[in-house]
Parts: structure tokens; sequence; C-alpha cells
């Protein structure tokens, strides 16, 4: 393994809100039943089990996910396993205390301590203390690329240069040239470090998504990008035309996916905000149906306190037509600057 984590600077509980009852499959209707961030049938009953303050569930299913080099879902469910550790640790502590250098453990100690630095004003300076973690969960499997998604978070978090920054996404691709959060993570913090640029973010985003398989979540990143464009409300104008080609290219992998299953509803609910912007409504209101009643915090917790409320809302407004200055209210972007020490989002709400 190339070291280039030696080079690191030195310097959830799972939400679960329901409102009415429906099937999931059925097409939503405003005031149907709507689930915030729920997890899918393997972390389901893994997250159960750490209720229960028992780590083997969540041990097993890191290790499968390590062993067929399935990145996506381990780096998804590390971070849920994380947010779950943050707020009730006693099932992870037992787990450290009783597989010492497991590859699995360590991914969730370094994505734990990112995240409960993240939120402070002393960003920086608490992420001195997180290098080693990363460091021993790169090297404890070296075909992983979570840890170097972790390390291009935590670059981001310490305002990392950007040839240390190109170090890091080398190492990543290497292990994983189409990894989803590897390239959300460097796309953030292309928008951190050169705020307001959105067309190198476009190009970045763009040229990803025409090097990955048609299946691939990376085809997704281009909305991404129009997603912190829209959000954003500085730096020069994209051109609509890049806004709407970078939308069909995650309809088409939206369609790639089951109806009403939790884990593509992380992309849907970002293509929702994306569509309902450009003012394509039916394309919005074929996307929430493909999302059913799974809503997920991130993009909604950028508009609202109250993430859930606000789909609910939007959906409602969605499909039933309502007045044009509803969905424009509903739409409405937080105003800028955005403090990037602002509290509640951790490194991984993309």
């Amino acid at each position: 393994m190339v070291d280039t984590m030696a080079l690191l600077p030195a310097f959830l509980r799972p939400t679960r809100m329901t409102r009415r009852a429906s099937r999931p499959a059925a097409p939503p209707r405003g005031g149907d039943e709507a689930v915030l961030d729920a997890p899918d049938e393997r972390l389901s009953p893994t997250l159960v089990a750490a209720g229960r303050g028992e780590y083997g569930a969540a041990a097993a299913l890191l290790a499968t996910t390590r062993a067929a080099a399935e990145w996506e879902d381990r780096d998804r469910y590390a971070k849920r396993l994380a947010a779950f550790a943050r707020s009730r640790p006693e099932w992870f502590e037992e787990w450290q205390a009783a597989a010492p250098g497991d590859p699995d453990a360590a991914l969730v100690a370094a994505q734990l301590a990112v995240d409960r630095a993240w939120p402070s004003p002393a960003r920086a300076e608490l992420l001195r203390e997180v290098s080693p973690l990363i460091t021993a969960a790169a090297r404890a499997d070296d075909r992983d690329p979570v840890p170097w998604r972790i390390a291009l978070d935590h670059a981001r978090g310490s305002r990392a240069g950007h040839r240390y920054f190109e170090e890091l996404w080398e190492a990543a691709v290497r292990r994983a040239p189409h990894h989803y959060g590897c390239h959300v993570a460097a796309l953030r913090y292309l928008g951190a470090s050169w705020h307001g640029s959105h067309r190198e973010c476009f190009d970045f985003a763009d040229r990803a998504a025409q090097d990955a398989p048609a299946d691939s979540l990376v085809q997704a990143l281009p909305a991404r990008a129009a997603l912190g464009y829209l959000t954003d409300g500085c730096g020069p104008e994209v051109p609509r035309e890049r806004l709407h080609a970078a939308a069909d290219r995650a309809v088409t992998l939206s369609g790639r996916f089951p109806a009403a299953t939790p884990w593509p509803a992380e992309v849907r609910n970002k293509l929702v905000y994306v569509l309902a912007r450009l003012e394509r409504w039916e394309d919005a209101r074929t996307q929430l149906h493909l999302i059913g009643p799974y809503a997920t915090s991130f993009p909604w917790d950028r508009l609202s306190d109250d993430p859930l409320g606000h789909f609910l809302r939007l959906r409602e407004a969605l499909l039933t037509a309502a007045p044009h200055t509803s969905l424009t209210e509903l739409l409405a972007a937080p105003p800028r600057p955005r403090n990037e020490h602002r509290g509640q989002a951790p490194a991984s709400d993309h």
C-alpha cells in the first residue's frame, strides 16, 4: 500500500418517523405513509440487534460486504452504524474490546470519529486526533476504498490542499474506480475549495459519469452537482441544458432500480428536488412514485428543520398540482453564506 494516509494533515441514531399507513408499492398520495431514512432489509435487523447491545450482527454484515467487495453497501452501512454508535455506543465499545484490530470495527471507528468532530467550530483541531484511526482502517484491508472515502471527507474538513487531496483521490480510485462515495466526497471537496466554481464540479461529475458503467451510482453524480449548484446561490451561471442533461442521467439510472425500496431512495430524493427546481413536474411525480414511502433526510434537511414534514408537503404540492407559489416556497434554498461549521450535518450528509 502506498502510505499516503501517513500524509494526513497534523492539525443518528437512525431516524424513523411514520405518518399514516399505506402500502409501500402503491403510488403515493399526499398524506400517505412516509418513513425517514429507513434501513434496508440487511441493515434493519443489524440495528435491532445493536439496540439490544449485541454487536455480532453488525460484525457479520460488514464482514460480508468486505468479503464480497460490496463497497457501496459497505460504505452505506458503515455510516449508519457509526450514526447509531454515536447515540448508543455500548454495543460498539464491546465490539472493539472483543475484536481489537478487526477491519470492520476499525472502519466504523474511523467514521464515528469524523462524525463526532464534524459539527464543532473546532473541527480542524479535533480532526487532528482522527488521522490514526483512518490510517488503521485503511491498513486493515488494503482493498477497501471506504477508509479512503473517509479520508477524503477528513481532508475537506481539515481544509487540506489540492495536491494532498489528489494523492488521496488517486489511492481511492485505484481500489474502486467507480465508487460513488469517493466521488461524492471529491465533488464536495471541489465545491468547498473552489466555492462558486460549479463548472469545475460539473466537469468532474460529467467525466466520471461518462467513464462509469450504466448501472453505476456515479451516473447520478452530475445530478448531485446540479443539486449543489441549485442550493448554493452563488458563482457563475451553469447553462440550463447542462442541468437538464444531469437530471436525465439520473432519471435513466433511477429507472434501473426497483420501485419503493430504501437504498435507491437516496438518489431519488435528491433527483426530485433537482427536477422540481427545473420545473419538470411530471418527471418529479414519477420519481415520487418510485420513492414510495422512503424519504431521506438529505436534501430536505437543507431546507427545513423537519425534513420529513418538508418532504410530505412538497409531495402533496406536486401530486395535487398545488399553486406554483406553494412549490416555490417549498423549493427555496437556504440563504447564503452557509456556515461550513453549521451544527447538525455530519460529514456524510450526501
